[in-house]
């Protein structure tokens, strides 16, 4: 598949600034988007058409739609991944292995989704989505 660099907007731009050097300890995929656990505390979301936001994770999770046990999971699974907690015996947010900070933020596009690269110390993580099927990806962590 064909990929094509593309321009952020300003608010992407933002976002981005904001998370360059943070550190992504886990991720969870709900209702189309991307949420990354940040160590700065906080999430960041991207969509299917790659637009994004970044919120206190207690915000972020209080705004999901979604039943209060699976909410009270999931903020037990980063409360956890925020004390330096790494098991595998979480059970909403996958834990990330790349745990060293983010270099660059990178957007591309092809004509059914967008791709995010986001460069880390020691590696990278890739987040595809396919716009027409609604489904989005996190690879590389």
């Amino acid at each position: 598949m064909n990929w094509t660099e593309c321009e952020t907007n300003a608010h992407q731009d933002g976002v981005i600034a904001h998370v360059i050097g943070a550190t992504i300890l886990g991720h969870f995929i709900l209702d189309e988007t991307a949420f990354l656990l940040l160590d700065i505390g906080f999430v960041w979301n991207i969509y299917l058409d790659a637009e994004m936001g970044l919120l206190p994770h207690p915000v972020a999770i209080g705004e999901l739609q979604v039943p209060a046990e699976y909410r009270t999971g999931i903020q037990r699974d980063i409360d956890r991944l925020l004390a330096g907690n790494t098991a595998s015996d979480l059970e909403f947010v996958q834990t990330s292995t790349l745990r060293t900070p983010i270099t660059e933020v990178s957007l591309f596009q092809n004509s059914d989704g967008r791709r995010l690269m986001i460069e880390c110390e020691s590696g990278q993580v890739i987040i595809e989505t396919s716009i027409p099927k609604g489904e989005i990806k996190v690879n590389g962590q």
